[in-house]
């Protein structure tokens, strides 16, 4: 089919709320390494890594050569019985993520993995109220919309319980304070927000190490000890919502939240975690985990071949030494953004970590009016020359950068290159 024919039926068959990027909808028919080719054979420059889930690259032979063993041997069965490919990769689980997390409960999503915590955190401290953080976004379903911190996503009715905390948006403070004189106030101000607006007895805090639908806002070294810290007071868990910041995301360290140095009672994993292929993890301590009692299944939940593909991400990872490869190649793609900061006042900020890098764009920098329009813009321009950003933020202003882990400083300039004269052509 032609390019418009499959615009013309994703419009017929598909849900209308699935949104898509670009006035015309970009069909794609291949990938390999870092680079997607569409249906006429054009090729594109992925610095979007499939919403940041194409981790260690496309088509990775490792990878696939794994998975095709798995599905030739066992492709499902259920989690009623025992695969042996899930098991070592929960033990694996168990030695990579920090501190004392140790069992593992695998389903298809970052969704299902974060309403796993809330019912595991929920079990474990016999209490109802969670604290999210505005910004933030936890997935589709109708608990997960609810804990999103933005309005955009929340296409539901709320599920009870939930109560959001500022987040720690340094360069939109709610408290209109300059870090660190601030004294992180978004982080103490979770104690004033149990105090008034809960019964007192919260079950847990969840929060994205570096939020990413948010518009990859990374909050200052104090904000996690500070904010944890209150929680446990009250009694709560920390959830550390990792589907976007795990597996080498944001470099030298394989999970996000080992850069603020807290351990947290349970982790989400999703994404990045199967480069592709679906699954999802909720790991917690062995206190945590033993918590939920009665029964529970999931059918497809950590899958023989979905595991396999997780286990094969993780020894790739490993044997290429990517956690130290990302922070090299991180610290050169933020030097060469900043530039382009320097360049365009379009660009208000560059924030981000490892390949975790965003660009928020407003039309002035003194008053900080987001330029949403002048992103739309941005975007159709870099497709057109053959580069593939993402875009988030509470105002669509954002420019989400994010590529595989394995992408060479050449990438990085061919991609600062396309910006560049995209960046000048607005």
């Amino acid at each position: 089919m032609k390019r418009t024919e499959y615009a013309a039926k994703q419009k017929e068959f598909l849900f209308p709320s699935v949104i898509t990027y670009y006035k015309d909808p970009l069909p794609l028919a291949r990938a390999k390494g870092q680079f997607v080719y569409d249906v006429d054979g054009k090729e594109y420059l992925d610095f979007y890594a499939g919403i940041l889930t194409i981790s260690v690259g496309h088509g990775n032979d490792y990878v696939s050569d794994r998975v095709c063993e798995q599905i030739k041997t066992l492709q499902h069965a259920s989690s009623l019985y025992v695969y042996p490919a899930t098991i070592e990769l929960a033990e694996e689980m168990a030695r990579i993520t920090p501190g004392p997390l140790k069992k593992s409960f695998f389903t298809n999503s970052g969704t299902e993995a974060n309403e796993t915590a809330i019912v595991l955190a929920r079990a474990y401290t016999g209490r109802d109220e969670i604290i999210a953080l505005r910004h933030s976004y936890s997935g589709r379903s109708v608990l997960a919309m609810t804990l999103s911190g933005q309005s955009s996503w929340k296409v539901a009715g709320p599920a009870p319980g939930v109560i959001h905390a500022h987040n720690a948006y340094c360069y939109r403070c709610p408290f209109g304070r300059s870090y660190p004189s601030c004294g992180v106030a978004c982080a103490n101000d979770v104690e004033e927000l149990i105090q008034t607006s809960t019964s007192g007895r919260v079950a847990a805090l969840i929060a994205e190490p570096i939020q990413g639908a948010g518009g990859f806002i990374v909050p200052p070294p104090e904000y996690f000890e500070i904010a944890v810290g209150i929680v446990r007071k009250y009694g709560g868990l920390f959830i550390s919502d990792e589907v976007q910041t795990g597996f080498g995301r944001t470099g030298r360290k394989m999970f996000g939240i080992e850069h603020w140095g807290v351990q947290p009672d349970i982790m989400t994993c999703a994404k990045g975690m199967g480069n592709g292929f679906p699954i999802g993890a909720t790991v917690a301590t062995e206190p945590v985990a033993d918590a939920l009692k009665g029964l529970t299944i999931s059918t497809f939940g950590g899958n023989p071949v979905a595991a396999s593909a997780a286990r094969a991400v993780i020894e790739f990872i490993k044997k290429e030494q990517l956690l130290d490869k990302v922070e090299e190649t991180g610290k050169y793609f933020r030097d060469r953004l900043n530039s382009l900061k320097e360049k365009f006042p379009l660009i208000g900020d560059v924030r981000g970590m490892g390949l975790m890098q965003g660009l928020e764009l407003v039309s002035d920098r003194h008053t900080k009016a987001p330029a949403a329009k002048e992103l739309a813009v941005l975007m159709e321009k870099t497709r057109e020359k053959g580069l593939l950003v993402g875009k988030g933020g509470l105002y669509g202003n954002v420019v989400r950068l994010s590529p595989p882990l394995t992408i060479e400083k050449r990438d990085v300039d061919d991609a600062v290159r396309v910006l560049e004269e995209a960046f000048h052509e607005i």
